[in-house]
């Protein structure tokens, strides 16, 4: 219960907090304190959950909620970042979050710490004019482990929270969605990524007589060539066509008359709703064995392909950003993985953030009138979500 009501949050100084957090993962840098200082004042229950599985390092997560029960509509990000590189590069110090000709310049302004500045504020403006009364909940999951492995946190949180009992109805992922200009695009979906290590195992020998060796070279360009000569499909209708990417392709052999022993090659996929991550492993083994090669295949899988189907959801987000921007956004399922893949098995979940052009960059930056702008479109969907009585 909120006793006396708050200033509503300002999403550029609360973002410049946040970015003065030099948060790289997996360092917190005191992130979610500022965070959690910010929105226990508007009634937010908050829990400090810190994970470290897999021997993994250790993460801390934010979960906060406001409200007891009905729908509970949650907003959903990490404040971790990427390193900054070499500052010498920057226009300013990338942990200063400068505002330079009305653009706030810093690691993780974009991508996605501008978003959380945004969640906090637009919920402190919805519940200052609901007067603290609130027929459902808010609530917001914040990781530090989005930018890394993945491992300790949104998806032990949501481990966390089914325990408890708890539900999300729907979410929205803060992450950078728009390719150059607020308002362009909603992320509804997400293509799968695995990767692959196939090493190719044969007989090492001397090149001018070959027939007493056994070439894995060969073998693997054979395999690799079959992999990659036709597409994998055409897309689907809110997905691009799948692709499969060589990354890597290695001998290490110094020699120019020697016949190695071993080929490796590294391969990532970025597969649409037409497969399964199991479907295309069978695949790559039917390959593998019938090329007759003697080989070993390691699959890591990122994340399944999925899809929250225009909708209810969409329909709400869109109709606030065209209201605060003029624009209709795309419903887009580009790009690459983002913690909507863990989300998206408890509620329905779309994606909508900031501009991403310039995340993970030197001199990333967001204009400050997007963090305003930003604010509404989320006020706006809190709005429509839980209509005033």
């Amino acid at each position: 219960m909120i006793l006396t009501t708050p200033a509503p949050l300002d999403p550029l100084a609360l973002t410049q907090a946040l970015i003065r957090c030099p948060s790289v993962t997996p360092a917190d840098a005191g992130a979610l304190g500022v965070l959690e200082a910010a929105l226990k004042p508007w009634g937010f229950d908050c829990h400090r959950l810190p994970f470290a599985l897999n021997d993994s390092p250790r993460v801390e997560n934010l979960y906060a909620r406001v409200g007891k029960g009905g729908r509970n509509f949650c907003f959903a990000g990490h404040t971790d970042v990427v390193p900054h590189g070499n500052k010498d590069h920057w226009r300013v110090d990338p942990y200063d979050a400068a505002v330079i000709d009305g653009e706030l310049i810093g690691r993780g302004a974009a991508d996605m710490k501008g978003a959380i500045g945004a969640f906090a504020a637009a919920a402190s403006r919805f519940l200052a004019k609901r007067k603290g009364g609130l027929d459902g909940s808010i609530s917001l999951l914040i990781t530090g482990d989005e930018e890394g492995p993945s491992v300790n946190g949104t998806k032990p949180v949501l481990g966390w929270l089914k325990e408890r009992g708890e539900k999300l109805d729907a979410c929205i992922v803060g992450e950078p969605t728009n390719p150059e200009r607020l308002g362009q695009m909603i992320k509804i979906g997400r293509r799968g990524s695995m990767s692959g290590w196939l090493t190719i195992k044969g007989v090492q020998g001397h090149s001018a007589y070959p027939h007493l060796a056994d070439n894995p070279v060969h073998r693997l360009v054979g395999i690799l060539g079959t992999l990659i000569a036709e597409p994998l499909d055409k897309g689907s209708e809110h997905f691009q066509p799948s692709t499969l990417q060589i990354v890597s392709a290695d001998v290490g052999n110094p020699a120019t008359n020697v016949i190695p022993a071993e080929a490796h090659a590294v391969f990532n996929i970025r597969f649409n709703d037409h497969h399964s991550s199991a479907s295309i492993e069978r695949w790559l083994r039917a390959v593998c064995t019938g090329s007759g090669a003697n080989y070993e295949l390691r699959i890591r899988v990122s994340g399944e392909s999925f899809l929250t189907p225009p909708g209810p959801l969409s329909d709400l987000i869109a109709k606030a950003v065209t209201r605060e921007t003029g624009l209709t956004p795309e419903l887009s399922t580009t790009g690459g993985t983002s913690d909507a893949r863990f989300i998206k098995d408890f509620c329905p979940v779309a994606e909508f953030g900031m501009a991403g052009s310039t995340m993970h960059k030197v001199d990333e930056r967001v204009p400050v009138q997007d963090l305003e702008t930003l604010t509404r479109i989320y006020e706006g969907v809190l709005e429509g979500y839980f209509p005033a009585p």
